[in-house]
């Protein structure tokens, strides 16, 4: 089998940089997508920095309204209800037409 992907250009971020990259995003409120080598995690870190964080009573707000909505059920509006809204199995399953 082929790997579409190629190897990073460099050494794998440390661990130092993934824990400050993530403590960072917390702050920041935002996600990213892990960097493969130790340079784009330095050059993400720099990125981050220059960000105003988000303030603190924000996140705690978001937080908790996000695990209300978990604890509540709700948020699985986006869900796929199988045998109801799709017929077949893996690459050959289809949405069925009208209302369930």
């Amino acid at each position: 089998m082929t790997d579409h992907h190629p190897p990073p250009a460099g050494p794998a971020p440390t661990a130092r940089q993934q824990r400050y990259l993530r403590t960072l995003a917390m702050q920041r409120g935002i996600s990213f997508v892990p960097p493969r080598t130790c340079f784009e995690a330095s050059r993400l870190i720099d990125q981050l920095k220059r960000r105003a964080p988000e303030p603190a009573a924000d996140r705690r707000r978001e937080i908790r309204a996000v695990q209300d909505d978990m604890a509540r059920g709700r948020g699985d509006d986006a869900q796929v209800i199988e045998r109801v809204e799709t017929t077949g199995h893996g690459s050959s399953a289809t949405w069925k037409r009208g209302r369930p």
